[in-house]
């Protein structure tokens, strides 16, 4: 063909974008013809100038498996996101591709381990071959199994990623605790929640049992319903600890307090039958790095849970995020398996507020695993409980359920607009 005869990049992406929108989910090789329009010219990283729709988004659409793959194969970022903060994942189950969208949450999961090795590594992805960067996965992997299965003690080199937290004023108001920005720390609405997490962790009386940030106090009044052993509450922020205190906490039979951040007071603690985990302020890295610390303080019939907020705010992102959180509580020996449990039947507060703060209020949703999932409106949510179970030869467990999208350990976003 002329080269006049050419079509222009422009031309040859709006052919692309066509192609896509013809996929079904059973048409051959699209992975041929994508190659060929993207080696002709074809804009990869495209996005809609009215709604920010990108290929990914149209082939998860289709529901085409090897259109999907093609496209991420060439270089498409995994996370891509809309306009309105929509993922090619949501657009992947909303259809009913399930299929689909599973294989797009193990994508995300491979990736970010591979940007988080070459992280700490230092090494850039250009000149790395596929085969190099599964390896380099691998290797990490292996080396994390092993690092946790020495017990050093915890260094203290680096700034708090809670210091602001911790330095700032807090305030008691109308049963809900405030930092100086006025941001929710905990709320009263969520006891039915932690109703569900002193359950788990306390299934019967005269257990060992800690907790590792306060609030509220939401988990350990349930827990001293359920008449533990000991009762140990790692607290640190110094309002907290000072309204504790006025309000007789340290005087309760079998309760004890440990003042600091759970990081510098680990060697005071013990071994305990139950252990939640709710700090407010920390990121994913410290929560990975408390489960590290699980085998040295947790009983081999213990049972742990935390509040999971792993990117709250997107259903496709919490469920990659639960993913890498699944892997990484394997290296310590932990298995996972789910129960649904519904938040309309915990009271219309949960179900009303937990889908105001997860971002997903007055939207619908499919049922997705880790994320509030809205049927007809936030009244009819699922609130997804999961159970984490010790492998056999160890049977320990950890159950986690999911929370809301404050800045609690694990919280945070994984949306790209390509």
């Amino acid at each position: 063909m002329p080269a006049q005869d050419m079509p222009s990049d422009s031309e040859q992406t709006q052919v692309f974008l066509q192609y896509l929108k013809t996929l079904t989910p059973t048409t051959p090789s699209p992975e041929t013809e994508i190659s060929s329009l993207l080696s002709s010219g074809a804009n990869l990283h495209y996005r809609c100038p009215t709604t920010g729709t990108t290929p990914l988004h149209i082939a998860a659409t289709s529901g085409n498996l090897a259109a999907v793959k093609a496209i991420l194969s060439a270089g498409h970022p995994w996370n891509a996101v809309d306009d309105n903060g929509k993922s090619a994942g949501e657009c992947a189950k909303e259809a009913g591709w399930d299929k689909l969208y599973d294989f797009m949450v193990e994508e995300g999961v491979r990736v970010e381990f591979i940007l988080k090795v070459l992280d700490a590594t230092g090494d850039g992805a250009d000149d790395m071959e596929q085969e190099e960067v599964n390896d380099t996965v691998e290797e990490a992997r292996q080396e994390a199994s092993e690092a946790s299965e020495k017990d050093e003690p915890p260094t203290d080199s680096k700034k708090p990623s809670n210091a602001t937290y911790l330095a700032s004023s807090l305030t008691y108001s109308s049963n809900t605790l405030l930092d100086a920005d006025s941001n929710a720390v905990m709320m009263g609405w969520e006891a039915p929640l932690m109703t569900l997490h002193a359950a788990v962790i306390a299934p019967q009386p005269g257990l060992d049992v800690l907790n590792i940030g306060f609030g509220l106090g939401l988990i350990d009044e349930e827990l001293q319903k359920r008449k533990p052993r000991t009762h140990t509450i790692v607290e640190a922020h110094p309002d907290v600890y000072k309204k504790m205190l006025d309000d007789g906490w340290d005087k309760k039979e079998g309760v004890r307090i440990v003042f600091g951040r759970w990081q510098d007071v680990l060697h005071e603690l013990e071994v305990y039958d139950g252990i939640f985990f709710d700090t407010f302020g920390e990121n994913y890295d410290d929560l990975k790095e408390f489960h590290e610390h699980l085998p040295n303080i947790l009983r081999e019939t213990g049972t742990y849970s935390f509040f999971n907020g792993l990117a709250g705010t997107n259903s496709f992102f919490h469920d990659v995020s639960c993913r890498i959180a699944q892997f990484d509580l394997a290296e310590i020996g932990l298995d996972t398996t789910y129960e649904e449990v519904e938040v309309d039947k915990l009271g219309d507060d949960v179900a009303t507020t937990f889908g105001w703060f997860s971002g997903f209020a007055n939207q619908k949703f499919s049922t997705l695993l880790y994320g509030l999932v809205t049927k007809e409106d936030v009244g009819g949510g699922v609130f997804l409980h999961c159970l984490f179970h010790k492998a056999p030869e160890t049977k320990k467990s950890v159950s986690v359920v999911t929370g809301t999208t404050k800045e609690r350990a694990g919280y945070g976003g994984m949306g790209e607009k390509a």
